[in-house]
């Protein structure tokens, strides 16, 4: 009869290693813990999870998401100026020729300002509130002086093409 050998495990070595983690080694005592994390907190079968649990949020007053809600406005004001540098450039880039590219930049630098300016309540409808209506009411008006200046330079572009009379 012929001997037969032991037959080696033929997974790797890193799946073992998944299996068989290494034993945990203790931190020196002189590095401390990093925010937001406590070494009492690693979670182990025998560790309680709900003792590392930092106690529930409580909801934000009115005033304050109110004030959230405000601030959120203002950013969706304010993104059509965000956009303008990089639409400056594009105008910029695409020449002052008629060319499909030069009239589609043109037909954008029009078009997404125009459906802005027509979207302008309901891209604020969900921050709108009755304690908040004279605050968001401003925050509109930024919106549509940053729409019109979007429209401005549209209005740029087609008069240095030549088009404008």
């Amino acid at each position: 009869m012929t001997d037969l050998k032991p037959v080696a495990d033929p997974s790797p070595r890193w799946v073992t290693d998944l299996t068989n983690p290494p034993p945990h080694k203790s931190k020196p005592a002189s590095i401390p813990d990093p925010p937001g994390y406590s070494s009492q907190a690693v979670s182990g079968p025998s560790k309680k999870k709900d003792a590392s649990r930092p106690p529930p949020r409580e909801p934000p007053s009115p005033e304050q998401m109110d004030q959230l809600k405000l601030k959120k406005a203002w950013e969706v004001a304010l993104a059509p100026a965000k956009n303008l540098p990089m639409t400056l450039i594009m105008m910029y880039m695409s020449g002052n020729s008629l060319q499909i590219f030069s009239i589609m930049m043109v037909f954008m630098a029009f078009k997404n300002p125009i459906m802005g300016l027509l979207s302008t309540n309901q891209a604020f409808e969900r921050f709108e509130t009755d304690s908040n209506r004279g605050s968001i009411l401003q925050v509109k008006a930024a919106y549509v002086l940053m729409q019109v200046l979007a429209l401005a330079v549209g209005v740029w572009k087609i008069n240095s093409m030549g088009l404008l009379p």
